[in-house]
């Protein structure tokens, strides 16, 4: 086809030029047409092969200068890592949420934001009627019960003497019972009250440090009035979060499918976004039992130690959680070429009959989350292929 068109071309040129042979000698006439019919077979030698689109033909500078590399398609040990994303959270045994039991009005407030705290320590004073109403129900409920007993035993002795009803006796049984019961239920609630800590003659209630660690968290003022936790209706404010952050979790969701390479204590890296140039290393210690329905993931937590406490909780990551190696196809990142919504690579086919180097341009499947140094390819490639490993990028302008 390229040889006709030549020969077409090389017939029009002898039509223009046909006035000015036919004023020229019959030897110059001869020459001309001689050199014509020389370059047309020398022409159809060199264009015996097109190119396809998909294919870049260059001499052996134009590669050299492209810095190409060739390398055979292979099988490679891949990273024994898996990367996920991931969020900062406190550990659960080593933080404290902290709210009022009883309603009042901020009276005093003796923890700031960021202050490192003791167990046991005062973060905040709430003067509430309810501090009052537990002693007078206390108070109530053992005169209650000494009267019911009393009851009882007049009845009791009634009885004995058959100067009273049976059913009588039983009536102050029953009270006397739900004095006890008042008394003990009264007694529970002064109880809990007193455990964190009361002031009988102000009616102030101190709300203390259930943990040692830092306020992180103080959602209240001077003044401000505050509702219970016991309280019906209504919603109830954390007032303060006291935690440690020497030693944080990073819960992280993995695919259904690799589950089974990930164990408990595998080592795990963790990078923030926060700081991309800084690494903290940790372990998994738990994995979920169960996977989310509609995600097909299971959770996974690791364990990262935060000595510097620049980990925050809800801080998003990149978790890389080391698992067992595997063989795989696979190619270096440098040779996938990223066009659009497809990924390709340039492969050696051979000379061209002219001598040049042909490089043709597939399309590949490769897992790009895999990470590591290695893409492993999922189709379009075979083991043994000749696949351009540097210079790939330089290629493609050639098309």
């Amino acid at each position: 086809m390229a040889y006709n068109l030549l020969l077409r071309r090389t017939l029009m040129n002898l039509l223009r030029l046909r006035p000015r042979l036919a004023t020229l000698p019959a030897c110059s006439t001869l020459a001309v047409l001689a050199a014509l019919g020389s370059a047309a077979c020398h022409g159809a030698a060199a264009a015996t092969y097109v190119p396809p689109p998909s294919e870049a033909d260059v001499t052996d500078e134009q590669a050299k200068k492209a810095k190409v590399v060739v390398e055979a398609a292979t099988e490679r040990e891949l990273d024994a890592t898996l990367a996920t994303s991931g969020r900062v959270t406190f550990e659960d045994v080593k933080v404290g949420h902290i709210y009022s039991p009883v309603n009042g009005r901020v009276a005093r407030i003796s923890a700031q934001l960021g202050e490192r705290v003791k167990k046991g320590q005062a973060l905040a004073v709430i003067e509430s009627p309810d501090i009052g109403q537990a002693s007078s129900d206390v108070t109530k409920a053992d005169a209650d019960l000494i009267a019911a007993e009393h009851n009882l035993q007049r009845e009791k002795e009634l009885l004995a003497k058959q100067a009273t009803s049976y059913k009588d006796f039983e009536a102050a049984e029953d009270a006397y019972r739900q004095a006890k019961a008042e008394k003990q239920r009264a007694m529970q609630k002064a109880y809990l009250l007193r455990t964190a800590g009361t002031d009988g003659v102000s009616q102030g209630f101190t709300l203390t440090s259930p943990v040692d660690g830092d306020v992180l968290m103080r959602n209240l003022s001077m003044g401000a009035e505050v509702q219970g936790q016991y309280s019906i209706g209504g919603s109830v404010q954390e007032l303060f979060t006291v935690g440690e952050l020497d030693e944080v979790w990073v819960m992280s969701d993995i695919y259904e499918s690799d589950i089974a390479r990930i164990a408990i204590g595998a080592r795990a890296e963790v990078a923030a976004v926060a700081y991309p140039n800084k690494k903290f290393e940790g372990k998994v210690d738990w994995i979920s039992g169960t996977l989310d329905p509609t995600t097909r993931t299971e959770k996974v937590r690791c364990t990262f130690a935060n000595p510097e406490r620049i980990l925050k909780q809800d801080m998003y990551t990149t978790v890389t959680i080391a698992v067992a190696s595997h063989k795989a196809l696979a190619l270096p990142p440098s040779a996938v070429l990223r066009l659009g919504d497809q990924n390709v690579v340039f492969l050696d086919r051979g000379k061209t009959p002219d001598g040049k180097q042909r490089f043709e341009r597939v399309p590949v499947a490769v897992d790009e989350a895999a990470g590591g140094r290695w893409l492993p390819v999922l189709h379009g490639l075979e083991v043994g292929a000749r696949v351009v490993t540097e210079g790939a990028e330089a290629l493609n302008a050639y098309l």
